[in-house]
């Protein structure tokens, strides 16, 4: 009953579909054709299916309300994506967040914030009241098409739209390119809530083993012929959660690949400011051909401030723009006016020297206090602020996270960032949100808890086996 009924709830089973014959649920489940029978007369008995003598049973309406948590690999809650980022958002001041994927408050662009507000207060009626232009803020556009030629992706105004966010930006470009049951590429591991937001969409993922210079490429070709996919999401500055950079190679043979495979890439680059060095563009590379790219500034001006972007080709803009105006109208000024008060305030390149200098400060010191209680990185990143980590052999993520949490630190298990489940012995760590002695003092008590845990089992395991 379980199983259908969570069938039911994440839509595998819609309306007036027919369910598989008794016969066939109980060889597929293991168990008797008289166990199948009672579960679907007690299912037809509360109404969640319906019984047609000589047809079968079918699935009575309406479609059950999307649970995402109910699609795809079940997962613990320690490492589900929606519930790693619930614990980061609803915690209160007290609650130390080593786990979560921005910048402590007091790191953040404050000082040009204050400016903004008082600039905005003395602002037109307009500019406090009305809706933004269809693409958004042209000051701000323009602004952005000089910023990403520095970095050599040539995007003309008319090419960028301002959206609410990084995520809606995607969540835009989903509408526009998916249906329901196509194939989307991210890399494995990733940032968890690609895995949620690709959940809605009802889409196949599929995970591509990320290596320290990008995908693995053999395994991305691999993928290609096997699935034929429509998307592929990544990260090609500070890859989230493994703080790794693409490499100039890699980039120009996964472009290769998309170029014989109709696939679009989404380069999601949110971390840019916190390069001191930035790494290889896909979207510099292609020209914007197969590459859209995204970005927005929660992570170096305000979380508060949702405003973010997409460049691509101009003969996508327009149907982009139709699904902005239809999912959100005509979206806000305000924000995109303050993002553009602070990029370009006097202080901000100054600012963000402090920060890159800071960031560089705490990876070092975190990597020295991981490595003292036995947690080392799997490579130690050229900037940003994320550390991806290997515990002791033998020890869960998952019931670290589980452990810590009662002490009031939020971990990232590494599960929650892997589409196979295969980094159990792996936590991020954002070096900003960890200089909190409290932090090293939890984590070792859990390690230690876990590790007598182990040694304790396995003797009472040798105990019994000798007997």
């Amino acid at each position: 009953m379980a199983e259908i009924q969570s069938r039911i709830a994440s839509r595998t089973y819609l309306p007036r579909t027919r369910l598989p014959s008794v016969r066939a649920q109980a060889r597929a489940m293991q168990v008797s054709v008289s166990t199948v029978v009672e579960a679907y007369e007690r299912l037809a008995a509360e109404g969640v299916i319906t019984s047609r003598p000589g047809s079968g049973f079918y699935v009575a309406g309406p479609v059950a309300p999307l649970a995402l948590t109910q699609i795809g690999s079940k997962r613990d809650r320690e490492v589900d994506p929606l519930w790693v980022s619930r614990q980061s958002l609803e915690t209160d001041a007290t609650t130390l967040k080593p786990g979560c994927g921005w910048l402590p408050a007091a790191w953040l662009y404050e000082a040009g914030m204050r400016r903004a507000l008082r600039a905005l207060a003395r602002a037109d009626t307009l500019e406090l009241a009305e809706y933004a232009t269809p693409l958004g803020h042209p000051a701000l556009r323009q602004f952005l098409s000089r910023r990403l030629a520095s970095a050599g992706i040539e995007a003309a105004p008319e090419q960028i739209m301002l959206t609410e966010s990084g995520t809606q930006a995607i969540d835009l470009i989903c509408r526009f390119l998916l249906e329901p049951g196509d194939t989307v590429l991210v890399d494995d591991p990733c940032y968890f809530n690609f895995h949620a937001l690709l959940k809605a969409h009802r889409v196949q993922v599929v995970g591509v083993l990320y290596t320290p210079h990008g995908p693995d490429v053999e395994r991305f070709a691999a993928a290609l012929q096997e699935h034929s996919p429509r998307l592929y999401i990544t990260n090609s500055g500070i890859h989230n959660p493994t703080g790794a950079t693409l490499s100039p190679v890699i980039a120009h043979r996964l472009l290769k690949l998309a170029d014989i495979s109709d696939l679009v890439i989404v380069e999601d680059d949110i971390f840019a400011d916190f390069e001191a060095n930035p790494a290889p563009r896909l979207a510099a590379f292609d020209g914007l051909s197969r590459v859209i790219h995204i970005g927005s500034f929660s992570k170096i001006v305000s979380a508060s401030l949702r405003c973010g972007y997409i460049a691509t080709r101009a003969n996508w803009i327009e149907n982009l723009v139709d699904l902005k105006i239809a999912t959100s109208f005509g979206g806000g000024r305000l924000a995109a006016d303050m993002v553009l008060i602070a990029l370009t305030d006097s202080g901000y390149r100054k600012h963000m020297e402090t920060v890159r200098l800071r960031l560089a400060e705490e990876m070092v010191r975190t990597i020295a206090r991981l490595e003292a209680i036995g947690i080392t990185p799997w490579i130690v990143p050229q900037a940003g602020m994320f550390l991806w980590c290997r515990l002791p052999e033998g020890i869960d993520a998952a019931a670290i996270a589980r452990s810590c949490l009662k002490d009031g630190v939020v971990l990232a298990p590494g599960n929650a960032f892997s589409q196979s489940l295969s980094a159990q012995d792996f936590l991020r760590f954002n070096v900003a949100q960890s200089t909190d002695d409290r932090v090293f003092n939890v984590l070792k008590r859990a390690l230690s808890e876990q590790t007598t845990q182990r040694r304790e089992s396995s003797h009472r395991h040798d105990q019994s086996f000798s007997e």
